[in-house]
């Protein structure tokens, strides 16, 4: 009867219905199954497929996008059913803004909410803000990952102002710093001394698993 939701709430994620995986999360509950593992064994599995569609070229942005808030609609019903000791496993904290001068929102939206469905804890500040905030964000919160957004030419020096600011906080070895929007590339992040780039949402995830696993 377990495998039975799991595949269920899975499904309703691939298949981006939000609706029904609240439903199908509700049901779950009333029938008094383990909240925890309805997330780990349905919801998880669910935003992984959707991941791998996204990247081979199979679903596009409106998937990827309805997918992540089905997610988001169970986890708002079973999160709260956590009982005792359960927990979810936060992989890490991350601060996410765009810079100073660039008031786009969107891709750093869906970073975040991308972030947030494969387990890390997402603080996002907002568009349009300054170097002084992302790092005011950081400290407060204690961030493993910093990912800041310029879809700009002319606010991607910004992202650099970033590096450099927190070189000089003395956080640089403390928190990896993540850049990504249209203009940005690979090269450009290495120049500027990131740890890394993301071209989409998907690729972000990959990058802050990966910077959650290297060396500080």
């Amino acid at each position: 009867m377990s495998e039975e939701f799991y595949k269920k709430l899975m499904a309703a994620v691939v298949d981006g219905e939000p609706e029904d995986a609240e439903a199908i999360a509700k049901e779950a509950l009333e029938a008094n199954l383990d909240p925890l593992e309805c997330i780990n064994k349905g919801l998880v599995p669910g935003i992984q497929k959707v991941g791998e569609l996204f990247s081979t070229g199979e679903y596009y942005l409106p998937e990827l996008i309805i997918g992540a808030d089905a997610m988001k609609a169970a986890l708002e019903i079973l999160e709260p059913a956590l009982v005792g000791g359960q927990k979810l496993d936060v992989v890490g904290m991350v601060i996410l803004g765009t810079v100073e001068g660039d008031l786009h929102e969107i891709g750093k939206t869906l970073v975040g909410t991308m972030l947030t469905a494969n387990g890390f804890k997402v603080v996002d500040i907002g568009a349009n803000q300054s170097v002084e905030a992302f790092v005011k964000a950081i400290k407060e919160h204690g961030a493993d990952i910093v990912g800041a957004s310029a879809l700009l030419t002319t606010t991607m020096l910004q992202q650099k102002k970033l590096v450099e600011a927190l070189e000089s906080a003395g956080l640089k070895n403390k928190v990896k710093i993540m850049v990504g929007g249209a203009p940005v590339t690979d090269r450009y992040a290495q120049e500027i001394g990131a740890d890394g780039y993301a071209e989409d949402a998907i690729s972000a995830v990959d990058i802050a698993f990966r910077l959650m696993d290297a060396p500080v």
